[in-house]
């Protein structure tokens, strides 16, 4: 049921309506896959038509519990834009808010500390070309050094320089940040680099030295996963929305009775 303080459906747009969906769905798709935090790290969607405005978790839910009507509305400044009883988390606001701000285009922005992503974050030398998930981020990773809880907004002018042009950045000692233009491309780019992560650990695990690929084949690879699916028939959805639909049935909820 919607609380009489938050936004209620019939006073939204269409497509904010859409991107609730998607948001929120994302957020149960995360505890899904034991990819959330408690009730921290944090995961905001653009909302269409409206410059400066995203929409972020209410502070102190599970992921799990997200709910597209309780997801909290703000602008550049912090400050809610919709009723709501709900805070944000401060360190969200730093983090989305600078890429919000600093790349327009992005539509989607989504941050984790899975156990995995921040043993990488934590490694000098990084996420490795060592596994064909990996190889979709091949010289396609920034990297953000650590400046502790991202509680100062000074903060967000070297996070998005940091970040340039990229889709994805490893938070050093901290975690990982992907972006898309839509939910669906930011979620399916975060599974995808914390399995990357995961299979590196347990190749690191082993004390083996990995098989080498080719600068040359790594190229073509991240290439290929950039392109989508290069089988798809004109028309037909590209990769990520193609799996995103497909996951979208783990967190569905039926219709009430």
């Amino acid at each position: 049921m919607v609380n009489s303080q938050e936004t209620a459906p019939d006073t939204m747009s269409a497509t904010e309506q859409k991107v609730r969906h998607d948001l929120a769905a994302c957020y149960r798709l995360i505890a899904h896959f034991g990819m959330d935090d408690s009730i921290y790290t944090h995961i905001s969607a653009h909302v269409p038509g409206e410059p400066g405005v995203f929409l972020i978790n209410p502070y102190g839910h599970l992921f799990r519990d997200i709910t597209p009507e309780s997801l909290v509305k703000v602008g550049m400044d912090g400050r809610p834009v919709a009723p709501t009883p709900y805070d944000v988390n401060p360190a969200g606001f730093t983090i989305h808010s600078a890429v919000h701000g600093g790349r327009p285009e992005v539509g989607c922005v989504l941050h984790t500390h899975t156990v995995a992503g921040v043993a990488v974050s934590s490694l000098a030398c990084g996420l490795q070309p060592v596994n064909q998930w990996a190889l979709q981020f091949y010289n396609r990773v920034a990297y953000h050094d650590y400046e502790g809880i991202a509680l100062d907004l000074d903060e967000r002018e070297r996070l998005v320089a940091d970040l340039g042009p990229h889709k994805v950045m490893i938070l050093r000692n901290h975690g990982l940040l992907t972006t898309g233009a839509t939910v669906a491309e930011a979620f399916i780019l975060m599974l995808n680099l914390d399995r990357a992560c995961r299979v590196q650990l347990a190749i690191q695990s082993t004390g083996q030295a990995t098989y080498p690929v080719s600068p040359q084949v790594s190229e073509r690879t991240a290439r290929q996963y950039a392109s989508g699916d290069t089988n798809r028939l004109p028309g037909a959805p590209d990769a990520s929305e193609r799996e995103w639909r497909a996951l979208l049935k783990l967190v569905e909820r039926p219709p009430a009775a």
